[in-house]
């Protein structure tokens, strides 16, 4: 993470609200600008931890509020303690606690071991702008508060960023949801992490989920979830990448196409490779349409690359499918609340039927992808080669990005179609 001082505005400077707020050391506004009031509450903190107070958020800061990054601390064990008394002590749920450290006895703490303890608020965060960081942190908490849940590294972006997968469920129904293939789509990201951590909730409590048990779907499904397919993208759409080699060659590359705004419209991978035109579905029809469009080089949308799965964030993801071997895959992107589902007019003869039961939970609707796009996309790779059910979502309506305002019901309206996926094949 790197260092914050008095006027650095971004992502991370909303990160950094976000949790000094956590810490109860706000209210601050979660603006991304570091102004008076957030190093105000940055010396508190500071203060109340011992450490140097200098209003700066390097090294020694960053580790001191990684319990409100990622939602849970480590407590040492003192004699006499228990995990009811831990949980208490921390103002968390007991419960959580229990789960959180499931492979002990809660009987049998001993003093000086450490015990994980998931803090009470949400892990994943919807008011704040995303980021590569910002991802890995959900993931880390997540993965301590549900132990159930499994996470890895899948492959590395083109600046060397984790391409994370969580896992979780143990049937036989695999389904496969991938978000953020472009970057001014980050939205997507937030989205699909919210509902791991809805799901994972349910199944801990025993719960349901849109009107369906949790316990049931992990029995039946094996979901397995990529929610940043381009953080390098994500991180120069909204701030968080702000100075360097990369973000200079970015930043000549738009000045090429003036129409663009710059960060905002940017769509590609840091590269200026466009991820959702680079699968082996008619790549050569999408690259003459593309080239007739003035489109011929890296670019900060629509250019196809110099052959299929050279990005190698796409040839990440046509690996892991291939491994995991989905018998769904849902592709999520913004906007205009439509559902794809065919690629050159074919669909598996159980395809009309699911995209009929998405769009009645969700109200979006069903479409035939326009001509221009209608070529070396994911969805149309893994209909075309694996011939089994594959939809895009294109969530939400508006300018991308679509602002956090909108992000409530976006999931509102989504939550169903994630549910469903995992158990209608």
């Amino acid at each position: 993470m790197r260092v914050l001082r008095f006027s650095d505005t971004g992502q991370a400077v909303q990160l950094l609200q976000l949790a000094l707020n956590r810490a109860s050391f706000g209210p601050l506004q979660t603006d991304g600008v570091f102004g008076l009031r957030t190093l105000e509450a940055l010396r508190r903190f500071q203060l109340s931890r011992g450490l140097g107070v200098d209003g700066v958020a390097g090294r020694r800061s960053h580790e001191a509020l990684m319990p409100w990054y990622t939602g849970y601390l480590r407590h040492r064990v003192r004699r006499g303690e228990s995990f009811f008394s831990i949980a208490r002590l921390y103002g968390a749920d007991a419960e959580a606690v229990v789960l959180a450290n499931s492979e002990r006895e809660a009987t049998a703490l001993r003093v000086g071991e450490l015990v994980t303890v998931p803090l009470p608020f949400a892990v994943v965060p919807t008011e704040i702008d995303f980021s590569a960081v910002l991802c890995a942190l959900c993931v880390r908490g997540l993965r301590a508060r549900y132990p159930f849940l499994s996470a890895a590294a899948f492959g590395r972006s083109e600046m060397g960023r984790p391409l994370w997968e969580l896992r979780l469920g143990s049937g036989e129904n695999r389904v496969l949801y991938a978000a953020a293939f472009h970057a001014n789509e980050w939205i997507t990201a937030p989205l699909l992490l919210r509902f791991t951590e809805e799901l994972c909730a349910a199944f801990a409590a025993g719960g349901r989920i849109f009107g369906h048990s949790a316990s049931e779907l992990f029995s039946y499904a094996r979901l397995c979830l990529v929610p940043l397919l381009n953080p390098d993208g994500v991180d120069l759409v909204t701030g968080e990448l702000q100075r360097g080699e990369r973000y200079d060659a970015a930043r000549a590359m738009a000045a090429e196409w003036p129409s663009l705004r710059f960060p905002a419209d940017w769509k590609a991978n840091i590269l200026g490779t466009d991820l959702n035109l680079q699968f082996p579905a008619l790549w050569e029809t999408a690259r003459a349409i593309k080239f007739a469009a003035g489109v011929t080089g890296p670019a900060p949308k629509d250019y196809v690359g110099p052959a299929p799965l050279s990005a190698r964030e796409s040839r990440a993801l046509y690996d892991l499918t291939l491994a995991f071997d989905p018998a769904l895959v849902l592709a999520w992107h913004t906007q205009g609340e439509v559902l794809y589902w065919q690629f050159q007019d074919y669909a598996p003869p159980a395809a009309e039927e699911i995209v009929g039961s998405f769009a009645a939970v969700s109200g979006y609707r069903p479409a035939a992808t326009p001509y221009s796009a209608s070529f070396a996309g994911y969805k149309d790779w893994f209909l075309q080669e694996y011939r089994r059910p594959g939809f895009t979502v294109e969530a939400g309506r508006g300018l991308n990005p679509l602002p956090l305002e909108d992000f409530p019901e976006i999931f509102r309206r989504c939550l169903g179609i994630l549910t469903l996926a995992s158990l209608v094949t």
